[in-house]
């Protein structure tokens, strides 16, 4: 057994063991906060540690008793059933007709009304013209963190040409989303497409999923790259980070013209929550994108790589990244290692490609992520290469190819490049799934709006490019990738 078996195993038993003992971890939590809350309720009341109290009006000097909580009215049987009533429609409107069914057909008190049966009818009767789509010819697009403000980040700087290159704004996002819907795409899950399971020796085996829409609707899978907010892209009419909202659902700020800072829809991920609120037939049973994440300047915004180690914030910059991405996960976004510099991760056997790295750097940053990035976000299987690099061409993985190998010690199981050149790629293999990827960016939408050839126009089957791009563009949209300080330039897309 060679040293990426014994790693690969350990690194299986690893993950097996967080995820097995969820459940304890869960109710030890729990247990936790029922004996910190009765801790203080007794050194409040009998003369204990002030420190434990909460800073509230009640206790704070000179603060006056909070006002007694109106009691909530019950309530009425009319009421509970609407409350069911809709709780499975919107199941429904997800596609999830099962469990629309098993909540009206399981609910003691109300199943045999009129009402209930009725609900469930239809759904039963909805769910029996549903089609299964094919999972191998799935499309998957994805993005870079969104333009807010194209006077700043078009203003003429060094780093204009970069972002017009590989970055969408706000109004071409809004747009995509409006002609996919409307042209009957449906976001679905990568672990929608397929899945892993074991085989009758116990070995790892991936399956086809089984996703099943109405005829005419067609799955999509989105990712977002680099949502880590760079300090390079201050003040260039991006979002600054990622936190938890009033409402526990993740939301962007962005610092203002004046200093100040804003909450609100400033990137991707709140934009996306928006449109599924309007349209929940967007999203398959609650799926939403795959969010891919460097580290070698922090996550989600905050700081947290080891190099900022020694400032003072640094352990609450990684609690609140910890606390950020774990929003993200309950809200139905997957989380992706985008790996840690944004390296070249492919072999090349040519020694003049200045984007090769060695396979001691491969084996570093490969570690640095899951030491910096994995351990706050938590285990994921979602692989998606830096610049689209990946690791083979298209034949499947072998178990020769030790940077393959390499990966799937570490847990890795869906491996996503970027191939413009095509709907969809996807190679299934025996414990892996590979999924060829399409930038939905300036340069993508410039090159298709201006093709004159209906046959190399690479976005028609999506929308109508010219339809897309923002005019406030610089033109004409020339391929940079050169836009970060940790990046390596890649060549440009497969055409």
């Amino acid at each position: 057994m060679n040293q990426y078996s014994r790693r690969r195993g350990w690194s299986r038993r690893r993950r097996g063991r967080t995820r097995n003992n969820l459940p304890l971890i869960l109710s030890g939590a729990v247990l936790a906060l029922i004996l910190l809350a009765g801790g203080i309720f007794f050194f409040k009341n009998n003369g204990g540690l002030p420190t434990l109290l909460p800073a509230s009006p009640s206790n704070a000097p000179g603060g006056q008793a909070s006002e007694t909580p109106e009691e909530t009215e019950p309530l009425t049987e009319e009421q509970e059933l609407q409350n069911l009533l809709d709780e499975a429609k919107r199941l429904a409107a997800g596609y999830d007709y099962d469990g629309a069914i098993a909540l009206l057909t399981g609910n003691e008190k109300f199943k045999d009304t009129k009402e209930a049966a009725a609900a469930a009818a239809e759904y039963e009767e909805i769910k029996s013209t549903l089609v299964r789509v094919d999972p191998s010819k799935v499309t998957h697009v994805f993005f870079h963190s969104l333009i807010m403000d194209t006077s700043k980040a078009f203003d003429g700087d060094s780093r204009m040409e970069g972002y017009n290159s590989v970055m969408t704004t706000k109004d071409e996002f809004l747009k995509i989303l409006d002609a996919l819907y409307n042209d009957g795409y449906v976001l679905v899950r990568i672990h929608d497409i397929a899945y892993e399971t074991t085989d009758e020796n116990g070995n790892p085996a991936f399956t086809w999923g089984t996703v099943m829409l109405p005829e005419g609707k067609k799955p999509i899978v989105m990712s977002q790259d680099d949502v880590c907010y760079y300090p390079y892209m201050d003040g260039d009419g991006f979002a600054s980070k990622i936190v938890v909202g009033e409402d526990g659902r993740p939301t962007c700020e962005m610092k203002m013209d004046d200093g100040s800072i804003s909450t609100g829809s400033y990137d991707l991920i709140p934009l996306l929550n928006d449109f599924i609120d309007e349209h929940p037939d967007f999203s398959y049973k609650g799926a939403k994108a795959i969010i891919a994440l460097t580290g070698y300047e922090g996550i989600l915004g905050y700081r947290t790589a080891s190099s900022y180690s020694e400032t003072p914030d640094y352990e609450s910059e990684k609690e609140q990244a910890a606390r950020v991405a774990q929003c993200l996960r309950d809200d139905g976004w997957e989380l992706a290692s985008h790996s840690w510099g944004h390296l070249w991760m492919g072999v090349s056997d040519d020694p003049e490609n200045p984007y090769k790295i060695s396979d001691e750097r491969f084996y570093t940053d490969t570690d640095k992520w899951e030491n910096e990035v994995e351990s706050l976000i938590g285990p994921t299987d979602i692989y998606i290469y830096p610049n689209g690099n990946d690791v083979a061409d298209w034949h499947p993985y072998t178990e020769e190819n030790y940077r393959y190998q390499y990966l799937a010690s570490k847990g890795f199981r869906y491996f996503c490049n970027v191939d413009a050149s095509k709907p969809a790629w996807i190679q299934k293999g025996p414990d892996y799934l590979r999924m060829a990827r399409r930038n939905l960016d300036g340069y993508r939408l410039y090159e298709d709006m201006i093709q004159e050839d209906p046959a190399k126009k690479r976005l028609s089957d999506l929308f109508d490019a010219s339809q897309i791009f923002d005019p406030s563009r610089p033109t004409p949209v020339t391929w940079n990738y050169g836009h970060t300080q940790n990046e390596t330039p890649a060549p440009e897309p497969e055409q």
